[in-house]
């Protein structure tokens, strides 16, 4: 029998079912928070991931932070509680103190290596990007969708390399939902998307103060965008969701890696143009720090009835070559025409992608893009790349 949830007294079903049972039996059904913070001043980087995967009965958590160096990961997986909520995943709990305003996230290492409690609160209002969609011969093998949100930090975080008081830091959060691949690899036939593997993925939000631009794509590997979006959000009056046209991006590629420097975005709002160029600054965050390509704590693995992991990784140390780094975030301070913001610069790129340069799964670039050349891209050592 079914779970009756607390969610169930709300006028909110979708389905004949109780809100514990997912609308598809998909093993990789999948519910997902996603949070980062940085500062204009404090040199850190940190991200939270916290995910249900139902129809697996495994929720877990994660919470990284690059600083001083070093980039700092705290991992967790329970088996899930089937009605969702409260949410706590061993030593770290999620809180939605109001939904789309406030949400506190706490991680009590009893081992204080890495500790903290932090408060976001949502400056827009949230924002829903494009669905994404891929089907596999009969199958769905990805269907979400996602809303992305602005807002600020309060709180504080404890590392072994120090603590970080924060106020007011910039944050940015989504949340999504679906299918996705996720767990152990499924058996059977390769599928034929297999014929040449890749994906080219980047991700740029990015907070001008009353004004915030949203820009995301995904292409195949000759190019050409298979999901596109970018948008202008305006919070001086009301707040007020502007679609752009005519997009183009480029990202500047450092040499050696498929990590990047900065980008820049052309964009059109009706007549008026709109360029933006971002520069990346700050520590370099690995997005394995939260599960991504993790071998050991990737998204919706077993790990038994209730598991908890730590690492730190010098980086200067990692190695730009190894495929589980590839996926990474960095702060971005950023221009659009007389405007100055901060932001976050995503990029993931595994496969051939021929305008990057990219010829094959996971070859780095022999050069450095002409855009990258002017300005050092410095890590936390204080080495050019």
């Amino acid at each position: 029998m079914a779970l009756i949830t607390p969610f169930d007294d709300f006028p909110i079903h979708q389905t004949a079912e109780t809100l514990a049972v997912p609308s598809s039996s998909d093993r990789n059904h999948y519910d997902r928070y996603w949070f980062n913070g940085f500062s204009e001043e404090k040199d850190f980087l940190f991200e939270i991931g916290v995910g249900f995967y139902p129809n697996r009965h495994i929720m877990d958590a994660h919470f990284s932070i690059s600083t001083a160096g070093k980039q700092y990961s705290y991992h967790a997986s329970t088996r899930m509680n089937p009605a969702r909520y409260p949410i706590n995943i061993g030593p770290i709990s999620l809180e939605i103190l109001e939904p789309m305003q406030k949400i506190r996230f706490s991680l009590k290492d009893p081992e204080k290596k890495l500790s903290c409690d932090l408060i976001f609160n949502a400056i827009t209002e949230p924002h829903l990007e494009p669905k994404s969609l891929m089907i596999e011969g009969t199958r769905k093998i990805l269907e979400t969708s996602r809303f992305t949100q602005f807002g600020k930090w309060d709180g504080s975080i404890e590392t072994e390399s120090g603590n970080l008081d924060l106020t007011k830091e910039y944050g940015t959060r989504d949340k999504s939902w679906g299918v996705r691949p996720v767990g152990e690899p499924e058996i059977g036939a390769p599928g034929k998307l297999n014929a040449e593997p890749g994906v080219y993925w980047c991700w740029i939000p990015i907070n001008f103060g009353d004004t915030f631009t949203h820009f995301g794509t995904f292409e195949d590997h000759d190019g050409n965008s298979t999901q596109l979006s970018a948008d202008l959000v305006e919070i001086s009056n009301n707040e007020v969701i502007k679609p752009l046209n005519n997009i183009s991006h480029k990202v500047d590629w450092i040499k050696g890696t498929r990590w990047s420097s900065g980008a820049q975005i052309s964009a059109q709002e009706g007549d008026k143009k709109i360029e933006i160029n971002a520069k990346a600054c700050g520590p370099r965050f690995h997005c394995k720090g939260i599960g991504y390509q993790h071998p050991e704590w990737g998204h919706g693995f077993w790990k038994g009835e209730e598991a908890v992991g730590y690492e730190v990784w010098d980086l200067n140390e990692i190695n730009p070559e190894d495929y589980s780094f590839f996926h990474i975030h960095q702060i971005i301070k950023a221009t659009m025409n007389d405007s100055k913001g901060y932001g976050t610069l995503e990029n993931l790129v595994v496969g051939r992608h021929d305008p990057s340069g990219f010829k094959d799964l996971f070859d780095c670039l022999l050069y450095t893009s002409d855009a990258a050349d002017d300005t050092p891209c410095v890590d936390l050592g204080g080495r050019r790349i």
